[in-house]
């Protein structure tokens, strides 16, 4: 049976530095939960707390109402699976996914219909004579996800383990993973640096930074409207812009100017005077020729990509900008030199406090 977890107020410190600075959050039964950031953010610090590897200074972290911190590890009742695999070299796979079950002593009856069972789900049924240096790493990676899962762990922990892969075979195995999690139904809780594997596999998402949680939320809710500007500039990409508030309505809607020239109104969710920030991704704005309402520029360079052409747009103010335009909506690629104006709609976009610390919007 799979745990929640919960963490409450976790504290993690070397000497002066604060690693982890008063994290709070909860990962409920079955979820498939990223921790997400820069390197140096805290999120592995974190998860080894969790897996009772790191000590933990501050704090409390329960799996169901059981608080765990003074819990020895190979107590905790989780399986884990290590950014460098750290598979047995000198055995065969079958006794690497078996190595755990030995040490749990489960009766050798079990053992064996178990490891077949977990080589089946990860689709290596075939290599369970092999040693790992006869692997491939998608394949090395998969045996050590069937040994995490083959304990029937009820939480699964995951320190970016697909960093060492090429990109192709990272879409693969992100995929391998969800669905296997899926059909578990076991408690995740997977680390990366990596926004758009993040978006890929998670149904929820933490973003972290300098060891303090900036966001928890859906895939779909971080992306469309990030809490503040670290969050909008770490998942995906924004491009960020300077105004100002001319005036506010009693019903709250704000005139705001930007200051590469385009006026625009909002409602605002709540009172709110003096200098913006605004995040428009570049999918967002809407390309029109020069001289209809929008954002004045001249295309600087274009990418083609197929489904989308992207450009660099130097707007009045010397600020270069990125925007999209697809080719499902288009016959031709605007050229270097090209003037364009750009529009977004305001309810789409998201507009922050001058330090950028809070969404207006």
């Amino acid at each position: 049976m799979s745990h929640s977890v919960k963490i409450c107020n976790v504290v993690k410190r070397y000497d002066d530095f604060v690693a982890v600075n008063d994290i709070s959050c909860e990962i409920k039964q079955g979820e498939f939960f990223t921790l997400l950031g820069p390197s140096g953010c805290g999120k592995t610090t974190l998860l080894r707390m969790i897996a009772g590897f790191n000590t933990i200074d501050g704090g409390k972290i329960y799996f169901d109402d059981k608080v765990i911190n003074n819990i020895e590890a190979y107590k905790r009742d989780i399986g884990m699976v290590f950014q460098n695999y750290a598979i047995f070299p000198h055995m065969t796979v079958f006794d690497n996914v078996a190595y755990g079950l030995k040490a749990r002593k489960v009766p050798k009856s079990e053992i064996e219909p178990r490891v077949l069972k977990a080589l089946d789900l990860v689709q290596i049924m075939n290599l369970k004579d092999r040693k790992p240096s006869e692997l491939s790493g998608g394949q090395q990676q998969r045996v050590a996800l069937a040994r995490a899962i083959v304990i029937k762990p009820g939480v699964l922990l995951m320190d970016e383990p697909l960093s060492n892969l090429d990109a192709k075979l990272r879409v693969q195995m992100r995929t391998i993973i969800r669905k296997l999690q899926r059909d578990l139904n076991i408690t995740t809780i997977y680390v990366t640096h990596d926004q758009e594997e993040a978006l890929a596999i998670s149904d929820r998402i933490a973003i972290i930074n300098s060891g303090r949680i900036m966001q928890v939320d859906t895939p779909a809710t971080i992306y469309k409207k990030p809490q503040n500007t670290f969050v909008a500039g770490f998942i995906g990409t924004s491009n960020f812009m300077d105004g100002k508030i001319e005036q506010i309505g009693p019903d709250g809607v704000a005139r705001i100017k930007l200051d590469a020239g385009f006026e625009f109104s909002i409602k605002l969710k709540k009172k709110y005077e003096g200098r913006v920030k605004i995040s428009v991704r570049p999918e967002q704005f809407i390309m029109n020729d020069s001289g209809e309402s929008g954002l004045p520029g001249e295309i600087q360079m274009y990418t083609f990509l197929g489904d989308f052409a992207n450009y660099e747009v130097k707007l009045k103010n010397g600020q270069i900008i990125q925007a999209n335009e697809y080719t499902k909506d288009i016959d031709f690629v605007r050229e270097i030199g090209h003037k364009v104006n750009l529009g977004f709609n305001p309810e789409k976009v998201s507009i922050f406090n001058e330090e950028g610390t809070e969404v207006l919007s």
